[in-house]
C-alpha cells in the first residue's frame, strides 16, 4: 500500500490486489480547527507532499565488508571500522580473531573494551601478486613438485607465494572451535584471502568436500581466488582436530 496524496481531510492510499488490479481507498482523519494556528490543509485540486517517514538510528546499522554467517555463532568480514560498531553490537560478539599482522586501531580496541569482547590477533602478512602470475608461478611449481624438486605445504613448505602460516592458522582454529568464544567474529583486512583459509580448513574439519571449500573461498575471493590459497586448503593436515562438532548450536550461554 502506498500514499498518493493529501486532499483537504482525507488520504487517498492505493493497493494491489494479487492479480495486479489496483485498488483505491478514502481513509478520513482529523478535521481541521480553523479557528486555530493552524494552517488550512491545501485547497482541493492541489497535491500535497507525501509524508516523510524518519529513520532512528536503530536503522542505521550497516555491516563490515565482505560480512557473512559462516555457522551459528561464527561470523567472517573485512576490517571493521566505526561505521559498523552499531552493526556488530546487534551481534552480542564475545571475540574477534584478526588475522591482519598490524597493530589493532585505538577505537577498535575501545569497542571492544566497552563492549567486553576479547581479541585474538594472530598475525599473518598478506601480500600480492601480478594478476596472472601466480597461477602461471603455480603450474610451474606443481609440474616440478610431481617430479620431487619442491616439498609440498602446511609448515615444512618451502613453496614460495604461500604467505599463510600454517602454525598460525592451527592456533587460530583452536579459538576458533571453542564455543566459549562464540559468537565470533573473523576479519583479515577485505575479508577474502586468509579470511577465506582459515574458513576453509574449518570445513575440512567439518568433513565438506573440497569442491565446496573451493567454492565458498571463491564466493568471497572472486576474481581475485589464489591457487596458492586453495593448494594450502587441499594440503591442511585436520588429522590432529578430532572430536570437533560438524556444526554449532546456537547457544551463547
Amino acid at each position: 500500500m502506498k500514499l498518493i496524496e493529501q486532499t483537504m481531510n482525507k488520504f487517498i492510499k492505493e493497493e494491489e490486489k494479487a492479480d495486479g488490479s489496483k485498488i483505491f481507498q478514502m481513509i478520513k482523519v482529523a478535521k481541521v480547527d480553523h479557528r486555530s494556528n493552524v494552517s488550512p490543509p491545501p485547497s482541493a485540486g492541489t497535491t500535497a507532499p507525501l509524508l516523510e517517514v524518519s529513520t532512528g538510528s536503530e536503522l542505521n546499522l550497516l555491516p563490515p565488508l565482505n560480512f557473512a554467517m559462516v555457522d551459528n555463532g561464527i561470523f567472517r568480514s573485512g576490517f571493521p571500522d566505526s561505521t559498523n560498531f552499531s552493526f556488530l553490537k546487534t551481534l552480542g560478539l564475545r571475540s574477534i580473531i584478526s588475522l591482519c599482522p598490524e597493530a589493532y586501531p585505538e577505537n577498535n580496541m575501545q569497542f571492544l573494551k566497552s563492549n567486553g569482547i576479547k581479541l585474538f590477533q594472530f598475525g599473518i602478512k598478506g601480500s600480492k601478486c601480478l594478476p596472472g602470475l601466480e597461477n602461471e608461478v603455480w603450474l610451474h611449481l606443481l609440474k616440478h613438485q610431481k617430479e620431487g624438486s619442491y616439498t609440498n605445504g602446511n609448515s615444512k613448505t618451502s613453496e614460495p607465494l604461500v604467505n599463510i602460516s600454517d602454525y598460525k592458522i592451527r592456533e587460530a582454529l583452536k579459538v576458533l572451535l571453542d564455543e566459549k568464544n562464540h559468537p565470533l567474529l573473523i576479519h583479515c583486512n577485505r575479508g577474502k584471502h586468509r579470511t577465506g583459509c582459515l574458513v576453509g580448513c574449518m570445513r575440512k574439519i567439518q568433513k565438506w568436500c573440497l569442491t565446496s571449500i573451493v567454492d565458498e573461498y571463491k564466493r568471497f575471493a572472486a576474481a581475485k581466488a589464489r591457487v596458492s590459497d586453495q593448494r594450502f586448503m587441499e594440503l591442511f593436515d585436520v588429522s590432529s582436530f578430532k572430536n570437533n562438532p560438524m556444526s554449532f548450536s546456537c547457544s551463547s550461554s
